[in-house]
């Protein structure tokens, strides 16, 4: 019971930290947004600030997953809902504005309910960092400028360049006030880390306001007074019946204005979901937990779009009454959702003192915000050559932003992302290793004469190792890789294990390369086709759909490199060793390279002696890891395969030992244990020889001892060099 009583001090104790740092930003960014409104925009974007981080503070940590993580009114949500107030209020009356811009609202939180559902919360994680960079720099920007007619004391109405070149517009207890608040959000905390910087700011601004009001009747009346928030007059009532207004209002309105709002929706909705995660990611650092993107999306969403029915704010996760709150030591959700309700408090029994906050000390609060959310960092891309690209985009969201407008900055944000996602595929090469049939070989072991061929003849064979997404940015590059292997190669083996995705483009390309080849009598083979891509996509499938290798019937497809390089080196040696899989009797003693040449009769007598001729079925194991035995296996007719067993069933093939080769020498010469399993893959006829046997025939016949070891130890040496050979091509290619 004492540790829930901790849990739950700890969670009050975060939640009233975070509603102290949450509500002077919440009120700051509604009156920024329907400052544009003029009238009593002030007082109504105040309570659209408080309900918007009433309601988010108590549904999202309710329906969310972040511990800790606190949802609030944000600077995003002020831009874009402040730039289209803008823009309305020049074409439509005030009534139609707001409703627009609840309709916006809703909209956003619809849209991310939606990316919820379809598992968006990963997809937004991979748009890239300049133009995330843009977007909130933007936002700071404008957030900003919109400011500078709130600390000079004029009228948002006035065009900007206008109040900035008339200093007799501008207003001094204006001035001051905000001075006073910039001057205490950032000294303030040095003084006391107890109070959040905003507060600390807003009590400055308010004093330095009531100092003046001291000298100035006119500051100490609402009627009439354009320094202050003004006249709430919000109750549950009046929420309710805003929320009726809305709902009738909403026949009236004609398919321009719906299609007025749904580019905005669409920005806001990305940008909200952005700020979220990104602070979600921020406490995931902090507590060492790990949080559900999607899950956090959907109750996001649901937020926005209640709080915008009841004529709130939307917002996000925010970084900053987030890490007060989990620097409180809040440890559960609940922390949020009693910000939420110390938010309500505000709302019902505070809102008389919310008329007289300084409308400058809220311009002040969101410059220091401002300046704090633009992105420094995006200077130091220019420090390097290859991220200049990225700065430029940065730059062009900004400039678009500003000198046109956030909604358009919107979709040139959208199209730069596409760019910058092509220029790295395209960037990155999908050819990962080009290689010779002459220097990498199959797991088939192959006898010396055979091992003379292939290596003569490997030249006529070209693997690429493929990886990364092949599609229309792509496609071009492997495709010149290999145009001049197309027109002179007997054989291109393209290994399509670390595929990630294919397109019709790609698909065609592989059609064409086939047709290319098969235009001098080449074969093209794909190997390791991935049965599924991450995308979910059937790759084979896909590829038979398109008809790949119909035209001409050539293409050769195999489930591994292995396989495929086997069957490449089978042709090559079918051709240039007519007869060589004849099937006969089992290979007589002197027709095994092992044995062949041996220097008199007489020993090669001595070894028949020691030989023990074994057959054993298709599928029977011979030996498994882990077995004694000192026995050495020649293959006289049939095919042995070497297996590594791994977890469950699986086994990693080794190699393959064919007619006329032998394994087992490990043991054989260290006499330990069996490293590996050899299983016969057809029925085997063999010669075995044990060690102690040949150690015998060493005492009696010291030169056939000699002998038979020094030709094992010539065939070993000769397997090593292939071995480095392959390993070396690998590395270098």
């Amino acid at each position: 019971m004492s540790g829930q009583k901790s849990d739950w001090t700890a969670d009050a104790w975060g939640g009233l930290a975070s509603t102290l740092v949450a509500i002077p930003s919440s009120i700051a960014f509604g009156v920024a947004t329907f400052a544009p409104l003029g009238g009593s925009s002030a007082a109504i974007g105040a309570v659209a600030g408080i309900v918007g981080a009433t309601l988010l503070g108590i549904i999202n940590p309710l329906l969310g997953g972040t511990r800790g993580l606190i949802s609030a009114p944000c600077a995003p949500a002020a831009a874009v809902l402040g730039a289209l107030a803008g823009q309305l209020a020049r074409t439509h009356d005030g009534g139609t504005t707001l409703l627009l811009l609840s309709l916006v609202a809703g909209l956003s939180g619809g849209l991310q309910i939606v990316y919820g559902l379809i598992g968006g919360g990963k997809i937004i994680k991979f748009i890239p960092y300049p133009v995330v960079a843009g977007f909130m720099s933007v936002v700071a920007v404008l957030i900003f400028v919109k400011q500078l007619p709130g600390l000079l004391g004029v009228s948002s109405k006035v065009p900007l360049l206008t109040a900035l070149g008339d200093p007799g517009m501008w207003k001094a207890p204006s001035m001051i006030v905000a001075a006073a608040t910039i001057i205490g959000v950032f000294v303030g905390p040095r003084l006391t880390k107890k109070v959040p910087a905003a507060i600390l700011g807003l009590l400055a601004g308010a004093l330095a306001y009531g100092g003046l009001a001291a000298t100035n009747p006119a500051l100490r009346t609402l009627v009439g007074n354009g320094y202050v928030v003004g006249e709430v007059g919000a109750s549950f009532g009046s929420l309710w019946a805003g929320m009726r207004d809305r709902g009738l209002a909403l026949g009236g309105l004609g398919t321009h204005d719906l299609a007025t709002v749904i580019v905005p929706a669409l920005t806001l909705s990305a940008l909200l979901s952005i700020d979220t995660l990104k602070t979600a990611v921020i406490v995931d650092a902090i507590t060492r937990s790990r949080h559900d993107s999607n899950r956090e999306l959907r109750a996001q969403g649901i937020g926005n779009a209640v709080s915008a029915v009841l004529g709130g704010m939307p917002g996000a996760g925010t970084s900053g009454p987030t890490l007060v709150n989990v620097t409180s030591g809040a440890k559960t959700r609940l922390s949020g959702m009693l910000e939420g309700v110390f938010c309500l408090v505000v709302f019902t029994l505070f809102s008389g003192a919310v008329a007289w906050i300084p409308l400058a000390a809220l311009a002040g609060i969101l410059t220091v915000i401002a300046i704090r959310m633009f992105d420094t960092k995006m200077f130091a891309l220019l420090k390097r050559r290859s991220t200049v690209l990225d700065f430029v985009v940065v730059a062009a969201v900004i400039a678009v932003a500003v000198f046109v407008g956030l909604i358009q900055a919107s979709a040139a944000g959208f199209a730069l992302s596409v760019m910058l996602f092509a220029r790295e595929h395209m960037a990155a090469s999908v050819v990962r290793r080009k290689s010779s049939g002459a220097q990498v070989f199959s797991k088939q072991r192959r006898i010396p004469s055979e091992m003379e061929v292939l290596e003569r003849e490997g030249e006529r064979t070209t693997i690429c190792e493929v990886q990364g997404n092949l599609f229309f940015g792509t496609t071009d590059q492997l495709f010149t890789e290999l145009a001049k292997d197309l027109e002179k190669k007997d054989f291109i083996v393209l290994d399509l294990k670390r595929v990630q995705g294919v397109d019709f483009t790609a698909a065609r390309l592989l059609d064409q390369m086939d047709i290319r080849l098969e235009e001098h009598g080449g074969r093209l083979v794909l190997a390791g086709i991935p049965a599924n891509l991450p995308t979910g996509k059937d790759l084979r499938g896909y590829l038979a759909d398109l008809g790949v290798g119909k035209t001409s019937g050539g293409v050769e497809i195999f489930d591994d490199l292995d396989a495929a390089l086997e069957w490449v080196e089978d042709q090559i040696l079918d051709a240039a060793l007519p007869g060589r899989l004849q099937r006969g009797p089992p290979l007589g003693l002197t027709e095994i390279d092992l044995f062949h040449d041996l220097e008199s009769d007489t020993l090669l007598q001595a070894v028949s002696r020691c030989l023990e001729e074994r057959s054993c079925p298709a599928g029977q194991k011979l030996f498994a890891r882990g077995d004694d035995g000192d026995e050495l296996f020649v293959i006289r007719k049939g095919t042995v395969r070497i297996l590594i067993p791994l977890d469950g069933e699986r086994a990693l093939h080794v190699a393959s030992f064919g007619r006329g080769d032998f394994f087992g020498d490990m043991a054989f010469l260290d006499r330990g244990k069996r490293s590996a399993d050899a299983v016969a893959l057809t029925p085997v006829d063999l010669f075995v020889l044990s060690r102690k046997r040949i150690d015998a025939l060493s005492h009696e016949e010291p030169a056939a001892g000699a002998q038979l070891f020094a030709r094992l130890a010539r065939a070993l040496s000769i397997r090593l060099r292939h071995t480095d050979a392959e390993v070396s091509a690998l590395q270098s290619s």
